[in-house]
C-alpha cells in the first residue's frame, strides 16, 4: 500500500495523475558521459543518458522530468534546485543546462518518465561528481626526483598526513607525465593499471580520481607513489625513435588529496619539496620491452606509517609538462587472470609454459629460490620448429643498443627465502608462450605462473552464435584481437608496436561499437587527434605520437580518415553528435587540406593504400581518392546536421566532384569494371557510394564474378572492409558468406584451422614479414556478421537505434544464426533457424525505439497471417517495441 501511495504522489510531481499500472515502465542505466556514476567529471555541461525498460503495452518514452541537487533526498522527490526540467519528448539523452556545476562537488540525478500508455516510473537516481574543473585549481607543484632521462631504477615517493579533525570525505586527483601506482597506508588503491592512459604528453595530461575516504579513518596516513616511464620516457630504442620525444624527461607527477571535515570545513594536501623520494626495486622499466625487478633492494615498510625515511632525498618541484590537465573519463585497463594450459620442463633452469590463446598482458610469478637468482620471462607469440621460443614475427622493429634490455623479456631477481611475487606493473607484452630461465636451479609447476589478459574494461553488448564453429571462433579472435588492441586507444599489435595506427581503427570501429560499450574511449581518442592535428589540417599516421613520426609517412585519407568516420560512427551507434561536433573543425580544415593538394578534379595518392593484400595491388591513388570522396561526404552530412548550410553545399558539390573525378579515371562504364576488376577496385565503389546508381548491378555482378573464380579474398586492409558488405548489399550475401568461412587459405578460416585465437596481420602464415600474430587491422569480418547476416543497422535519419533497420540474410551454409546487440536503447535480436525450406525468423525491438524489416521469400508469415511479401522485401514492414517471428517459405 506504501508503495502505491509513494508511486502516486511522484506520478502526481510529474503528471499531475494517477495511473493504476506504474511499474509498467521503469528507467535503467543511467550514465553521464556514458559512465555509470562517474567521479572526477571536468565537464561544465555533462550529458545525462538512461534507458527505458517497459513491459506490457508501452512502447515508447512520452515525456521525462529530470532533476539534479547535492541533495540526494530531493532528487528522489523529483526536485532539484540546480536543474529541474519537464519535458514531452522521447529522448533519453540530455546535455546538461541548468546552473553552473562547481568543482568538487558531489551531484544526485534523479530522472522520471511517462509513455505512451500513461503510465509513469519512479524517480530513478544515480550521481556524479566533480573534479578540478579548471586546471587553475590545482595545488601544489609538479614533482620527480632527479632530471636524469638516462636513470633507469623507478622513484618512489612517500609523505604522511595527520588529519586535523574527523574526515567525512577525501578524494586523490592524481596525474602524471609517464605511469604511476599509489598507496595508502601499505594498500594499492584502486584496481587501475597502467594509469594514467597515455597522451601526448606536452599537449595535455589526463588524471585519474580516486576515492580515499577509507584510508583516512586511522589518525596518520601514510601516501606513497611508483613512478614508471609509460611513453613518456621511453629508454629502449625502436623504428619510431620514440626515446628522442621532445617531450621525453624524467617521470614525474602531481597530485591533490583534498579532505572533507565533518564540521563543513575541507583541506587539501599536494606534493610539493617536502616530499621525500628514493630509488625503487623496479630497477629498468619500459612500457616497449619488459620490466626488471630486484627482490633484494625492496624496502619494507616504505608506503606505512612510521616509516622512518632518513636518507631518503627530497622531491625536485619541476615544471608540468603541459598546460593542460584533464579528467580521464573512461573504463580504466585491468586485467583477467587465466590460467596455463601446458608446461615442458627443459631442465631445472629452463621452463616452457603454454598459455593455449593469445593475449596482450603480462605474466605473474610465485616462486621461491636462492637469494640472487635471476629469473629472464620472456614472452612469444610462437615457437620454432624445435619448440624454443620465436620472436622473430615481432623484434623486427627492435633497435636496442645493448644486451641489457632484452625484448619482452622481464627479468627478476630473487631476494631469497619465502615464495616470492612478481608481477610487472608499468608495461604489457603480446604473447601465448613463455619460458622462464634462471642462473640457478629453481621448482616450477603450472601453479607457479598466471597470466593476466589487460585491455580497456570495455563492456561487452553484442553476441554472435551461429552453426558453423569456424564463424564463431573468427567472431571470438576478432573480439580477443580487439581488446588486445584497446589501452585508452586503439593499437595495431600489442607486441611489436603498440601504437595508434589511424587505419585500422576506423576500419574496426563498427565492430568494437558492435561488440563492445567503448564509446568513452573514442572520444578520448578523438582528444587526441585535435592535439596532433597540424595547423595545415595534417595528422599522423599513428596518434598519440611524439611530433616526429607518422607525419611525412603512412598517413593520408585512407588511414586518417579516423577523423571523419570515428565520430560519424558514434553519433550512428549512439544518437550523440558530441564527438562529431567537437571534430568539425578540425575534419574541415583537413577536407580542405586535402582539396589544396588534389588533382584532375578531385584525385589524391596522398596515402598508404590497401595495406597487406593477397597479391593484387589496388591503385593507392584510387582507394586514397575514395576515402578523400567518405572524408567530403561526412563532412557535408555533419554540416547539415549543424544547420551550417553554406558549408553542406560546398562540401556536398566537393563530394560530387570527387566521385567524378574517380569514375571518369577509373570506371568503363560499358564493361561495369573499375581499374583491372581487383576485388578491392569493385567492392570499395560500391560499398562507400562511388559507382552510378545505373552501373551498381553491373558491377556487382563483376565483383562476383571475379570472386568466383577463387571463392577467396583478395585485398588487403581497406578491402576486408568492402568485399562482404557490397557482396551482401548487392544480392550475393551467400557467396559473401562462402569467402567468410572459407578454411583454405587464404581466409579468416585459415588462421582458425592453423590454430589462431586472434587475427593475424597477414593472410599468408609463412609470409617473410607482416607477420603478428595479434592483429586487429583485419577485424571488419566481425561487425559484417551483425550487418550482412543479422542485418541489424542503424538509421541515419534517426541515429542511436532509435530507428532499427533490420535486413537479415538467411544465407547458405547456416541452418542457425543469431545476433544479439545492446544498442542504447536495449537489446536488439536478430536470429534464425532453417530447416528444409522454410526460416523462421524471430526479432526483438527495444523499447522506446522502432525498427523498419525487410525480408525476402515467397511465402511470409507473421502470427500465421500472411504478408505481402513485396512490401517486405521492398518497402519493409515497420515494428514497434517488442518481440515477433515470422515464418518465411523458399527464402
Amino acid at each position: 500500500m506504501f508503495r502505491l501511495i509513494y508511486l502516486c504522489i511522484l506520478g502526481a510531481i510529474f503528471l499531475n495523475s494517477c495511473s493504476p499500472d506504474r511499474d509498467s515502465i521503469t528507467t535503467t542505466d543511467l550514465r553521464v558521459e556514458h559512465v555509470d556514476a562517474p567521479l572526477g567529471l571536468d565537464t561544465p555541461e555533462p550529458r545525462f543518458s538512461w534507458r527505458v525498460d517497459s513491459r506490457k503495452s508501452v512502447r515508447e518514452q512520452r515525456g521525462y522530468h529530470i532533476s539534479v541537487d547535492t541533495d540526494s533526498m530531493a532528487v528522489a522527490k523529483g526536485k532539484g534546485i540546480y536543474w529541474n526540467e519537464q519535458r514531452e519528448s522521447d529522448t533519453t539523452l540530455l546535455v546538461y543546462d541548468g546552473k553552473p556545476l562547481q568543482p568538487f562537488t558531489k551531484y544526485y540525478w534523479g530522472v522520471q518518465v511517462s509513455s505512451d500508455d500513461d503510465s509513469v516510473s519512479g524517480v530513478s537516481v544515480s550521481s556524479f561528481e566533480t573534479g578540478t574543473m579548471d586546471v587553475t585549481n590545482w595545488e601544489g607543484s609538479w614533482i620527480t626526483d632527479v632530471e636524469d632521462v638516462d636513470l633507469k631504477p623507478a622513484p618512489y615517493f612517500r609523505r604522511e598526513f595527520i588529519p586535523k579533525k574527523r574526515v567525512v570525505k577525501a578524494r586523490a586527483y592524481v596525474t602524471a607525465a609517464g605511469l604511476y601506482e599509489l598507496y595508502m597506508n601499505g594498500q594499492k588503491v584502486g584496481n587501475h593499471w597502467l594509469e594514467p592512459i597515455y597522451t601526448r604528453f606536452d599537449r595535455r595530461n589526463l588524471y585519474v580520481t580516486h576515492d580515499v575516504t577509507a584510508f583516512f579513518k586511522e589518525d596518520k596516513v601514510a601516501i606513497g607513489v611508483l613512478l614508471g616511464n609509460g611513453w613518456y620516457n621511453h629508454q629502449s630504442t625502436a623504428v619510431w625513435n620514440f626515446h628522442q620525444a621532445g617531450w621525453r624527461n624524467r617521470p614525474r607527477f602531481l597530485m591533490n588529496i583534498r579532505i572533507w571535515y565533518a564540521d563543513g570545513t575541507n583541506e587539501v594536501f599536494g606534493t610539493d619539496g617536502s616530499w621525500k623520494t628514493k630509488l625503487s626495486p623496479v630497477v629498468f622499466n619500459s612500457i616497449y620491452t619488459a620490466e626488471h625487478y630486484d627482490a633484494r633492494l625492496e624496502i619494507e615498510g616504505w608506503n606505512q606509517s612510521g616509516y622512518d625515511a632518513a636518507g631518503w632525498n627530497s622531491a625536485l618541484e619541476v615544471k608540468a609538462p603541459s598546460g593542460k590537465i584533464t579528467a580521464e573519463v573512461m573504463p580504466p585497463i585491468t586485467g583477467e587472470k587465466m590460467e596455463f594450459v601446458k608446461m615442458e620442463k627443459r631442465s631445472n633452469r629452463h621452463y616452457i609454459f603454454d598459455l593455449g590463446r593469445n593475449i596482450a598482458g603480462v605474466t605473474e610469478l610465485r616462486i621461491k629460490g636462492e637469494k640472487g637468482t635471476r629469473i629472464k620471462v620472456t614472452h612469444a607469440e610462437q615457437l620454432d620448429s624445435l619448440g624454443n621460443l620465436d620472436l622473430s614475427n615481432i623484434i623486427v622493429h627492435y633497435r636496442p643498443k645493448d644486451t641489457l634490455d632484452p625484448f619482452q623479456t622481464d627479468i627478476y631477481t630473487l631476494k631469497g627465502g619465502e615464495e616470492e611475487i612478481f608481477r610487472p606493473r608499468f608495461n604489457y607484452k603480446g604473447f601465448q608462450y613463455v619460458a622462464v630461465k634462471s642462473d640457478r636451479p629453481i621448482n616450477m609447476e603450472l601453479e607457479n605462473i598466471a597470466a593476466y589478459f589487460m585491455h580497456s574494461d570495455v563492456e561487452p553488448i553484442g553476441k554472435i552464435h551461429t552453426s558453423n564453429e569456424t564463424i564463431n571462433k573468427i567472431w571470438e579472435a576478432t573480439n580477443a584481437s580487439y581488446l588486445s588492441n584497446l589501452f585508452g586507444y586503439p593499437t595495431d599489435c600489442p607486441q611489436r608496436e603498440k601504437n595508434g595506427w589511424t587505419g585500422d581503427a576506423h576500419i574496426n570501429i563498427e565492430t568494437g561499437l558492435y561488440n563492445y560499450d567503448a564509446i568513452s574511449v573514442y572520444e578520448k581518442w578523438m582528444d587526441d587527434h585535435r592535439d596532433e592535428q597540424q595547423a595545415n589540417g595534417v595528422l599522423p599516421s599513428i596518434i598519440p605520437t611524439w611530433g616526429g613520426w607518422g607525419y611525412d609517412w603512412g598517413n593520408g585519407p585512407d588511414w586518417t580518415s579516423t577523423i571523419a568516420i570515428i565520430p560519424w560512427e558514434l553519433y550512428q551507434f549512439y544518437g550523440d553528435d558530441h564527438a562529431l561536433e567537437k571534430m568539425y573543425d578540425p575534419l574541415k580544415k583537413y577536407v580542405d587540406h586535402i582539396t589544396s593538394i588534389s588533382y584532375d578534379g578531385g584525385l589524391t595518392d596522398w596515402g598508404l593504400g590497401d595495406w597487406v593484400p593477397v597479391k593484387s595491388v589496388t591503385p593507392k591513388e584510387f582507394t586514397s581518392s575514395i576515402y578523400y570522396y567518405v572524408d567530403a561526404t561526412i563532412l557535408a552530412k555533419a554540416a547539415q546536421h549543424f544547420g551550417k548550410e553554406k558549408d553542406h553545399e560546398t562540401y556536398t558539390q566537393l563530394a560530387k566532384n570527387i566521385k567524378n573525378a574517380i569514375n571518369t579515371k577509373y570506371l568503363n562504364t560499358e564493361t561495369g569494371l573499375y581499374g583491372d576488376g581487383f576485388q578491392t577496385e569493385l567492392s570499395a565503389p560500391l560499398y562507400w557510394g562511388i559507382v552510378p546508381d545505373s552501373l551498381i548491378q553491373k558491377v556487382a555482378d563483376n565483383l562476383a564474378k571475379e570472386v568466383q573464380k577463387t571463392n577467396h579474398i583478395d585485398v588487403g586492409l581497406l578491402g576486408t572492409k568492402t568485399i562482404l558488405g557490397a557482396l551482401s548489399q548487392n544480392g550475393y550475401a551467400d557467396l559473401a558468406f562462402l569467402v567468410a568461412s572459407q578454411e583454405t587459405y587464404p581466409s579468416w578460416g585459415w588462421w582458425i584451422q592453423n590454430g589462431a585465437t586472434t587475427l593475424y596481420e597477414n593472410w599468408d602464415i609463412d609470409a617473410s614479414s607482416d607477420l603478428s600474430r595479434n592483429h586487429i587491422m583485419f577485424g571488419a569480418i566481425s561487425a559484417w556478421f551483425y550487418k550482412g547476416i543479422g542485418g541489424i543497422l542503424p538509421d541515419e535519419s534517426s541515429p542511436g537505434f532509435k530507428k532499427i533497420i533490420l535486413k537479415p540474410n538467411f544465407v547458405n551454409g547456416l541452418t542457425h544464426f543469431e545476433a544479439e546487440f545492446r544498442s542504447r536503447y536495449g537489446l536488439i535480436v536478430s536470429k534464425w533457424e532453417k530447416v528444409g525450406n522454410l526460416v523462421t525468423y524471430h526479432c526483438e525491438v527495444p523499447s522506446n525505439s522502432s525498427a523498419k524489416l525487410y525480408l525476402q521469400g515467397d511465402k511470409i508469415q507473421l502470427n500465421s497471417k500472411e504478408i505481402s511479401t513485396m512490401e517486405v522485401k521492398t518497402n519493409g514492414i515497420d515494428l514497434t517495441a517488442g518481440s515477433y517471428t515470422f515464418s518465411i517459405e523458399k527464402y
